[in-house]
């Protein structure tokens, strides 16, 4: 049974959308599309849980009348983990009502312990001088949670940057990764998953199985490197 903040989509048209991700024959701008629309439909069910809107003020239709006016609470910033997060990164834009930060981390998997070595990393360790402009929920972004080293990873830097929650939104998800992971955090409501799917297997190598291969080497043509 999967844990408490771990939530596994049952959308029906993501799960279609997900078995043609799968596919060999998909090519890299098929993948980049895929990747955004499961992407989106996996951030439409996580904000609607983890966010709410509050009235931020009044406005007027061109009919001149007059309206209250919501936005998000509370305020997030979105974390893509270099590469492969950068092509969900779109579609939370594209969600989100108005502009938030955006940060980056770079993890990789060292090859032979798959242990995550990070790279890069530009979350700014200042606090602006308005406390409402400091973001509350880091949405992180990453397609794939396979051994669930990286997201664990992740999730420790961002809680140590001050963040109160951290909500992760991943496309697939293997079920050890994804016991790990939700297991990451001093406090039970300091980590929600959401993923658009969970295999089983995870290979020798840290690839889930059956998967759908590198999906930074899918989107940036890099295979083979």
């Amino acid at each position: 049974m999967a844990a408490s903040n771990v939530h596994i989509s049952t959308h029906p048209c993501l799960r279609a959308k997900l078995s043609q991700l799968r596919s060999k024959n998909a090519n890299a701008r098929e993948t980049k599309a895929l990747i955004h629309e499961i992407s989106l439909i996996v951030a439409v069910e996580a904000l609607a849980t983890e966010t709410t809107s509050i009235k931020s003020g009044t406005d007027e239709t061109p009919l001149g009348a007059q309206y209250t006016t919501e936005t998000v609470h509370p305020p997030v910033a979105l974390v893509p983990v270099l590469r492969s997060g950068l092509g969900m990164l779109e579609a939370l834009q594209t969600l989100l009502p108005d502009p938030v930060p955006v940060h980056h981390l770079g993890l990789y998997r060292e090859p032979t312990t798959l242990h995550p070595v990070e790279y890069y990393n530009n979350l700014p360790y200042h606090r602006p001088s308005s406390a409402s402009a400091y973001p509350e929920i880091a949405i992180l972004l990453d397609p794939v949670i396979a051994t669930g080293g990286t997201s664990v990873a992740a999730i420790q830097t961002l809680l140590e940057w001050g963040v109160k929650k951290v909500v992760v939104i991943a496309v697939l998800a293997s079920k050890g990764g994804l016991e790990r992971a939700s297991e990451e955090g001093g406090a039970a409501d300091q980590v929600d998953i959401w993923v658009g799917g969970c295999d089983d297997e995870v290979t020798d190598r840290g690839m889930i199985r059956p998967g759908m291969g590198d999906v930074g080497d899918r989107l940036f043509l890099t295979i083979g490197k």
